[in-house]
Order: structure tokens, then sequence, then C-alpha cells
């Protein structure tokens, strides 16, 4: 047979395999060469050559990283089959950062035994063991497994569609998988494992729960060690453990997991950021509203949430009518807009609510501010005409630019398209709506992938993911045209020929959840605030308690010019006043001490260790106002 490789045609002799033919025409790459593609499809180097283009995976790529991932974790499941041969095995894949892998082990692992499963694994690397894929009937596969006690890969092959199946060997251990896989264990050049969670069998709780091990690898120690030095950073920036050191949330099992408390700091950094918010969207034409908290279930079923969205949502009962407590604001907006005739003159109409929302997110993927049960959208819905719908659009998007930029955030864009099955309106509407967000796109030059069929359930959408400052991925605002919901409610504008038309709707947020955006800022600042967003902007301390009286007078003074200051005249070591303001990351400390009161000045350092002496108050206030209005 004949096959493509870069561009040129090979002969191939029937019987050889993918590494055969590398080996034959002396791929000087040959080592980094994991896998090969063949005509889009993977497959294994052991695999049997095809006729086709032939591409190969190396190992440093995105898709091998993946296939090292996913080897990688299938020694930590043969690792851990040897060492606790009574365990479970159930999924292992490859996640962004790493993998993981699901075990049933009814004693439960400990930190300590991770240790003993990373030698292991390391003695099945160092054999070298051929990695081999065999393909099985459905059946043959079921009764394989279940001879092995292997209860939830019999549940996972039972529910696989295809007659066959394939399964990866090495060294007696056998799981399921589609591949395509390394060569060999050895090729596995650096690893570690992480961490262990509890998770539910298929992600249910209503399911057992089950111990992952988290791990990692790379393609080179190199680049591991460059891993674990980041995920120290991540430990240091953790949003929960800051939130706690400075004083911000907390969340209490006693109240109810995925429910914020915030304390006076975090409630302030709130306000700040809320008010930021309402005089940037005054700036934009847009008009304030607000909703109540929950609607007669009637609502929820005419809008399609009922029928679409309704695992994600709350209910209740009054005088014996069913209520939805509301998992958007969208139903609100809409009859703000039903309240009064439209005139094609009055659109775009612009209806912004920082509205609370609930959803019912299940236990397991509750994660600190980042995943919560009830929380505050800085949402929007727009009213507009379809000629009005690039304008709209383009105005979003530079809205979302402008504030990203102020918080220091690079962002990717992704076209999320219409889901395969829960939907409402028709596929025309539907590829309406997606050509016009695709059209503005591509005419603004901004590049954008296609995430295929995560679209709401009323709409695609532009999502926005922004980086923070360890580079780290963040869903935040997003952007979603939506022709089905005006349709339902029965909207309308009229036109200038007198005629009823429909409007289009569009749905956006630009900080997204107020949680999930407060964790994030924590995280990406590392919890020093720019001085405008910082809850205490000033501490005033003592040096003795002669400088109490002089102290007040400084801080009545820069509270008289709402800057948000604090008073510390504590009987302590003034290091220790020091240490703990800088501890608390407040921007800037004033030390007033016996000169400082006989010179009327005032001593002045950073948090981040820049002091400036003889500094007269009406400088200090005058350089905090322009570092504010600045937001530096």
């Amino acid at each position: 047979m004949t096959i493509r490789f870069k561009g040129r045609e090979y002969p191939v002799e029937a019987g050889a395999t993918f590494l055969d033919f590398f080996r034959k025409i002396g791929a000087a790459e040959e080592r980094e060469i994991i896998a090969v593609e063949v005509d889009g499809k993977g497959r294994d180097l052991s695999a049997l050559v095809e006729e086709g283009e032939i591409t190969p995976v190396y190992i440093n790529s995105d898709e091998g990283v993946s296939i090292l991932r996913h080897s990688t974790a299938h020694v930590m499941a043969q690792a851990v089959k040897e060492l606790f041969p009574e365990t479970k095995i159930t999924i292992g894949p490859a996640i962004e950062t790493g993998f993981y892998y699901d075990f049933d082990y009814p004693p439960g692992f400990t930190e300590e035994d991770l240790p003993k499963i990373e030698k292991k694994m390391r003695e099945i690397i160092n054999k070298d063991i051929p990695i081999h894929r065999k393909v099985l009937k459905k059946a043959e596969a079921i009764d394989l497994f279940r001879n092995w006690g292997e209860s939830f890969k019999v549940e996972l092959i039972d529910a696989i569609a295809d007659d066959e199946v394939s399964l990866y060997s090495q060294n007696g251990f056998t799981d399921l998988c589609r591949g395509p896989h390394l060569p060999s264990t050895g090729k596995i050049p650096a690893f570690k494992l992480l961490s262990l969670a509890g998770a539910y069998w298929r992600g249910d709780e209503k399911n057992k729960m089950l111990t992952r091990i988290y791990g990692t690898a790379f393609p080179s120690e190199e680049a591991l060690q460059g891993h674990l030095t980041l995920l120290e950073e991540v430990k240091k920036r953790d949003h929960r453990k800051l939130g706690k050191e400075l004083d911000l949330f907390s969340i209490s099992d006693e109240v109810g997991a995925g429910l914020v408390i915030y304390h006076p700091n975090g409630a302030l950094l709130r306000y700040l950021l809320e008010d930021f918010e309402r005089k940037e969207h005054l700036k934009r034409g847009y008009q304030f509203v607000i909703g109540p908290q929950i609607l007669k279930v009637d609502m929820w079923k005419k809008s399609g949430h009922y029928e679409n969205y309704r695992e994600n949502m709350y209910f209740t009962k009054v005088d014996g009518v069913e209520y939805g407590i509301k998992p958007m604001n969208c139903v609100s907006h809409i009859m703000v807009y039903k309240s009064d005739i439209r005139s094609y003159r009055d659109l775009p109409l612009r209806y912004f609510e920082l509205g609370t929302v609930c959803r019912h997110e299940k236990s397991g993927v509750l994660h600190g501010l980042m995943r919560v049960r009830e929380f505050t959208q800085d949402d929007a819905h727009i009213f507009l005409r379809p000629d009005q719908l690039h304008e709209e659009i383009s105005a979003i998007i530079a809205f979302v630019k402008d504030v990203m930029s102020l918080f220091g955030f690079e962002y990717e864009l992704e076209v999320s398209t219409r889901p395969e099955e829960k939907y409402i309106g028709t596929i025309e509407t539907w590829d309406k709506a997606e050509s016009a967000l695709k059209e503005v796109l591509d005419s603004e030059g901004l590049p954008y992938d296609i995430n295929e069929g995560d679209g709401a359930f009323y709409g695609p959408k532009i999502d926005v993911k922004l980086k923070d400052a360890l580079g780290r991925k963040w869903q935040c605002a997003t952007i979603q045209v939506d022709f089905a919901l005006p349709e339902r409610f029965e909207l309308f504008y009229v036109d200038k020929d007198g005629q009823r038309k429909r409007p289009v709707m569009l749905h956006r947020v630009i900080l997204g959840a107020m949680e999930r955006f407060i964790g994030v800022l924590i995280e990406h600042y590392a919890g020093k605030f720019p001085l405008w967003l910082s809850p205490q902007q000033v501490v005033v301390m003592t040096i003795t308690d002669d400088q109490i009286d002089y102290a007040k007078q400084v801080h009545e003074a820069l509270i008289a010019e709402e800057i948000r200051s604090q008073l510390d005249t504590r009987n302590e070591k003034l290091n220790m006043k020091i240490r703990e303001a800088i501890m608390k990351k407040i921007p800037y400390l004033v030390i007033t001490g016996k000169k400082e009161v006989e010179e009327n000045r005032l001593s002045v350092r950073s948090r981040d260790g820049g002091e400036q002496k003889n500094v007269t108050l009406a400088d200090f206030v005058y350089r905090l106002k322009e570092e504010t209005s600045n937001r530096r």
C-alpha cells in the first residue's frame, strides 16, 4: 500500500506497523513521535499501517501531552492494583493540567499512600513495559471485567453503543480505553502525584463516593518542575486561604454549602466593584431594573427553563401556588419590556441589574467563590431591532475590552453553538444568531475558537475566557443572541411602517458572577488589590501613646477626604504593627512618631517596602486621590 507523509508518498508492505515505517525511513524525530493520526484519526504506533495522510503526534504537542497523561493515569491504576489488589478501578482521563483516576477503595487512600504509589509507578516505568491494544466484542469484554470483579468497568462497557470495544494491557493490567496510548511505559519522562479528593461515581451525588488521585505528567523534567513551581504559587494565591487571611468572606456548613457570607472587608470590596459597574453602565446608556427573587412556575415553563433547566433550579410553594427561585434574570427583564408598547425609535433598550440568582449545583463541584449556589450577576438584557445586532454586539465587546484592560486581564474568545438536544427556537434562527456573532468577530479581526454544542438552551454565545497573572483561564463575560424568548413571550415593537415586528434579545454579563470574579481577582492580585479596590487603603499607626491625638487627627482628615483609613493605636511594638498591616496587604502605612508630631509631617511606607519621610498630609492625600482616580 501507499501512504503520504510530509508531502511524499511511500510504499509500505502489508503487516508493517507505523513504528516499523518510521524506523525504515529513518525519521530523525522518531524518538519524539508517540502516536500518529491517519486522516485525522488517532492511531497507536503499534497499529498496522493504513492508507492515508500520516501526521505524527509528538510528545511535546498538545495531543502528545494528552496521550502522555492518559498513559500515566493507566500506569497509576496498575500501581494501585499491585499495591492494593482489592481496589476497583473506574475512570482515569487526562485533563488540562494533568490527569486523575477514581478508585473504589473502602479504607480510603491517605496522603501517606502517594509516595508508595509513585515508587511503584517508577518501577513500572523503568521496566519499559510494552502497551498493547486489543479489540473485543462488547459481550466478551463485559465477561472479562465481570470475572475480575471490576463492576464499574462492566457498567461503562454496558453503556457503550458499539458492538466492539478496545482494551489496553501492560504486564497483566488491562483497562478499557479508546486510545491511542504511548508505545511503552518507559516513554513517560516526568510525572508527579499531587493530591487526593472525593468524587461521586459519574459525578452523581446519589452514587458511591470514590477516591480520586490527581497527578500530572510532562514531556521533560524541566517542564514538570516549572509546573510544580506554578502550583506552589497557586497555593499561595488560593482565594479561600487569602479570603480568610484578609477577612473577606466565609462559607459555613452550618449555613449551607455554596452560600457565601461576606465579612466587612469583602462586602466593601464587592460594593466598590458594584459601584464601578453601575457608573460604567450608566455611561453606556443602560437603565437599571430590579426583578423579584421568585416567579410563578408558569413563567419558567413559558421561558423554557422548566423544561431545559429544571435540574438547576429550586422551587417552593406559596399559598398553594408553585414558584421557581430565579436562576437567571431574563424573565423579569422581559416583563419590563412588555409593560409598555415599544416603538422602533425606542430601541435598543438596555436593562441592567445586579441580580442575585440561585442555582442547584452538585456538592462535588462547589469550590470557594468559584462555584457557589447563590451568586449575583452583572446581568443585562438588550432588546433591539435585527438591524442593530452588529452595532450592539460590537459595543458589548468594546465594554469587555475596556474592563479587562483595567484589571490587567488578557482574554480569549469562543463561540458556543447550538446544543444537540436541549434548545428552544428553530434551527434557522439559531443559524442566524450564530452568524451574527461570528460576523462581528470576523469584521473586527478578533480570533476565536468554536465550542460545538455548548450554547445556552435559548441561543448561541460568545464566551470570554480571561487569563489571570498565572496564565489560568476563567469564564466570566458572555454575549448571547436570542431569537427564541422574544417569540415565546410575544414581544414586539411598532416599526416605522406601523407593523408589529419581533425584537431580538441580547443576554450579556461583563464580570459575570460577582462571587467568581472576586475570587479570580483575589488570586490574580495575590490579595494585593490596587488602591481603588482595596477595602482598607491606609492604616495610621502610632509608635507610642504620645502620638495618639495626632494619629487621630490624620485618620479623621483622611476619612473626611473619602480615603478608607483605619487607626492602630495599640500599645504594641511598631515592627509588629507594620508586619500585621503588610500581612493584611494594606497599600499604605502611615507612621506617626515624636518627630512627625513635632514637624506636622508623616512617614509613609508602602506594603511593598517603599518608604518616604517628611510628607505633608496634603501631598499624601493628593497622591492617594490621583492613584485612585487613575485606578492604579
